[in-house]
């Protein structure tokens, strides 16, 4: 177990998942420091833990200079690398600019940290977006990696560097791929996921757009139970990559279903459906057996019960 109050650096730190993850660190004592070039993270996300102490640093990962320029100053004893290009259509569009943030910038990420001299690094990547249309579901970690989209690809090299740098380089470093996180603070306008875009419209009294038939699957993970996970990993001396889901597979019919159980939108009407989206994968389920033996995690907030706090978040921040 790492002792509190260490010296921790969070990349994407003022995003969805970074800022619930801060709130966390500096809950346990941490002296925390956030790279975040603000693109789709906000500078509100961290406004409390900024007052609380935390430092932001808006820089762009793949600028190495200013990378290592903060790194150099915080010290960080552990990092926690979030910063990415997340939009799977954005990937296929330009897959050039997808790759020099994901794997560039976590290049970029991995050489400071190394050359600080920080004892461990735990990246974030992806399950479904690298497992592809799988043959096993629930997918373990061992499965084939067949992206269908340069999201996908571009975030399994990020993985091959961090391994590269355990080996040449004595870092110690873990990939959590994660299934499809929800919850507070994920923004409709902007590091949207259909959970908060479902809440966000149904709240707004607007109609609902499904993408393909609404059969297909995702695993749906709550950010807290995310959360937890980075902390777990942070503490173990586990290495490679952990898949961080629910282990549930939920169509998006199905998330339709479960919202209109909430008495408020029981009188929701019928979404409109529209083309399947390139790049995207008919079934995600993750297995997350290897997180439950080595990290001692698993899943805590169902399906239901995280609904609710989206929806209590959308609605307090108005």
């Amino acid at each position: 177990m790492l002792p509190r109050g260490m010296r921790s650096l969070v990349t994407g730190g003022a995003g969805f998942i970074g800022s619930n993850l801060v709130d966390a660190l500096l809950a346990r004592g941490d002296q925390v420091t956030v790279i975040d070039d603000l693109s789709s993270g906000r500078r509100s996300n961290v406004a409390g833990a900024m007052d609380a102490g935390v430092r932001l640093e808006t820089v762009d990962v793949r600028d190495a200079g200013a990378v290592q320029a903060v790194f150099a100053r915080a010290r960080p004893e552990i990092v926690f690398h979030l910063a990415a290009q997340i939009d799977v259509r954005r990937s296929v569009q330009d897959p050039a600019a997808d790759a020099s943030i994901n794997v560039q910038g976590t290049i970029a990420v991995l050489e400071a940290a190394r050359r600080c001299g920080a004892r461990r690094l735990v990246n974030t990547s992806t399950g479904g977006g690298l497992y592809g249309e799988a043959d096993a579901i629930p997918t373990p970690e061992e499965h084939p990696i067949r992206p269908l989209a340069p999201y996908g690809a571009s975030k399994h090299a990020a993985e091959g560097y961090c391994e590269l740098y355990a080996r040449l380089h004595g870092l110690s470093t873990v990939s959590l791929r994660y299934g499809n996180v929800y919850g507070p603070r994920q923004d409709a306008n902007g590091e949207a996921g259909v959970v908060a875009i479902f809440c966000s419209r149904l709240l707004a009294g607007e109609p609902l757009v499904i993408y393909g038939d609404g059969r297909q699957t995702r695993d749906w993970v709550e950010v807290s139970d995310v959360v937890r996970a980075n902390l777990l990993a942070a503490d173990a001396d586990v290495t490679g990559p952990v898949n961080i889901g629910h282990g549930q597979e939920t169509s998006v019919l199905g998330l339709l279903e479960e919202l209109r159980s909430l008495e408020r939108f029981r009188d929701a009407g019928e979404p409109r459906f529209e083309a399947a989206r390139p790049g995207e994968v008919r079934r995600s389920c993750l297995r997350v057996a290897r997180a439950r033996e080595e990290l001692g995690w698993e899943p805590r907030v169902g399906l239901a019960e995280g609904l609710r706090r989206t929806l209590a978040w959308i609605e307090q921040a108005g």
